[in-house]
């Protein structure tokens, strides 16, 4: 982020994503936002005699000399009522790069300074538009894999999760203020705060803090999306079944063992869900180092997978390395394959020793497409395990939002094991002190540079 110095600095940027297309914006923000527009920018209409608040005005953008260079809309919002807090500008003009470049280029050179990464959200959180969960969730907004990972992000942005943590804070606060009448007053008749309440105040507290961490895991594979990777020998039909899924040809297919030499990954939209799907290596025993290394990076996929797809040739017993596999596999985040269901020497009991290891098994046949639309329904069902659609009012912590509610819960239980030892008040309170900082850091009351600048740093510019 740039220096806190550089506040006070008027902003530009492209606030729309690069590539040409019917509209594009470019966002300034600050002080002299109305300024550097109302030097930019010759209204169409004679009326004109300056911005009006939260109206489009149609004109054009003219360049040092006076030549113009693109018809638009302005619209001016004044802060405090802006996104940023701050003055702001956005100029709606076409989309194609060229246009926008020499808008931003004209916005630059009349005082505006380019904008770093999420530098715009950044003001809008200093200016007190938006706690730290909401910054952190524009951008989880922006990178939503899919409809319900975008509402997740919608129920954040709206300030339900801070408005939750503040809640929490409160009550832990409360606690604070008691523990320290104790401490100050130990011998006056005041009435304090017994260990036992105090521990059932925390255990309420950390009880609500495990409900978001639940959260967390339950609709993990919604905002992220998940993986799912095929695995099995060579010529077993991975890389046709891949073709099958994605509904084209995207990976080779030949008969000759190992033309898949590390692994292929596309992208599956199941229902809403969003599957990374990756085809491996075929699994055998080989001297070339080349293909001994994507086999290396197929193992290393599958620790990984949320579901492995272990796929078989259907017309022959399960070779020795798939049932080696297979043994070595978790059942639960495993569903065996058997392809080639078309075929006359097909045999469904072939799978009969994945159902001694308790592996679930489903018959395709990747080169007609039968069962294909089973094996992607059992695929959802499977990464979702029961989770199912997430609930209108679901809140889901991000990963750094989690690891700071586990280390408030972790204080919290500490207390509490420390009460029921008979420690003293104010060693209780520094715990206490604890657990509310850490709660502090995901609303950003409490919230270091280097927090700070890894948040917005993954923003993309413009935002």
């Amino acid at each position: 982020m740039p220096d806190p110095r550089q506040a006070k600095d008027t902003i530009a940027a492209v606030a729309t994503p690069p590539g040409d297309g019917g509209v594009g914006i470019v966002r300034i923000s600050g002080s002299r936002s109305r300024e550097i527009a109302g030097r930019l920018f010759r209204a169409a209409s004679s009326s004109f005699t300056d911005f009006q608040p939260y109206r489009l005005h149609y004109g054009h953008i003219l360049d040092a000399e006076g030549f113009e260079l693109d018809d638009v809309l302005c619209a001016f919002m004044p802060g405090p009522h802006s996104y940023t807090g701050e003055d702001v500008v956005e100029i709606n003009c076409h989309g194609g790069r060229a246009v926008l470049s020499a808008v931003l280029a004209e916005t630059l050179k009349r005082g505006a300074r380019m904008a770093e990464r999420g530098e715009f959200t950044y003001r809008a959180f200093m200016n007190g538009r938006m706690d730290l969960s909401q910054a952190e969730a524009v951008a989880e907004m922006i990178h939503a894999p899919t409809k319900a990972a975008m509402h997740l992000a919608q129920v954040k942005l709206s300030g339900v999760l801070g408005r939750r943590i503040a809640g929490l804070r409160a009550r832990l606060e409360h606690l604070r203020a008691q523990l320290a009448v104790a401490v100050d007053f130990p011998d006056d008749e005041v009435e304090c705060l017994s260990p036992e309440e105090l521990t059932a105040v925390s255990g309420d507290v950390r009880a609500e803090i495990d409900g978001l961490l639940r959260a967390v895991d339950r609709t993990r594979a919604w905002r992220e999306g998940a993986l799912a990777v095929l695995a099995g020998p060579v010529n077993a039909g991975k890389s046709s079944l891949m073709n099958a899924l994605l509904g084209r040809t995207r990976a080779i297919v030949t008969e000759m063992p190992g033309t898949t030499r590390d692994y292929l990954e596309e992208t599956l939209n199941l229902d809403g869900l969003t599957i990374r799907l990756a085809d491996t290596a075929g699994m055998r025993r080989t001297d070339d180092a080349v293909e001994a290394a994507g086999l290396e990076m197929g193992r290393e996929l599958m620790e990984r997978a949320d579901l492995i797809l272990l796929l078989a040739d259907g017309t022959l017993p399960p070779a020795e390395e798939t049932l080696a596999t297979a043994a070595g596999l978790d059942a639960a985040k495993t569903l065996f394959v058997l392809n080639k269901s078309d075929l006359d020497g097909f045999d469904a009991a072939h799978a009969e020793p994945m159902a001694g290891l308790g592996i679930e098994t489903l018959a395709v046949s990747a080169r007609t497409g039968a069962g294909v639309d089973r094996l992607c329904a059992r695929i959802r069902e499977r990464i979702l395990d029961g989770a199912g659609q997430p609930d209108p009012d679901e809140i889901a912590p991000n990963a750094r939002q989690a690891a700071v509610l586990a280390e408030a819960a972790g204080e919290l239980l500490d207390m509490e094991r420390d009460a029921a030892a008979g420690i003293p008040y104010d060693l209780l309170g520094v715990r206490l002190e604890t657990a509310c900082a850490a709660l502090s850091g995901i609303t950003g009351e409490i919230a270091s540079a280097d927090v700070l600048n890894s948040i917005f740093d993954t923003f993309c510019i413009g935002k």
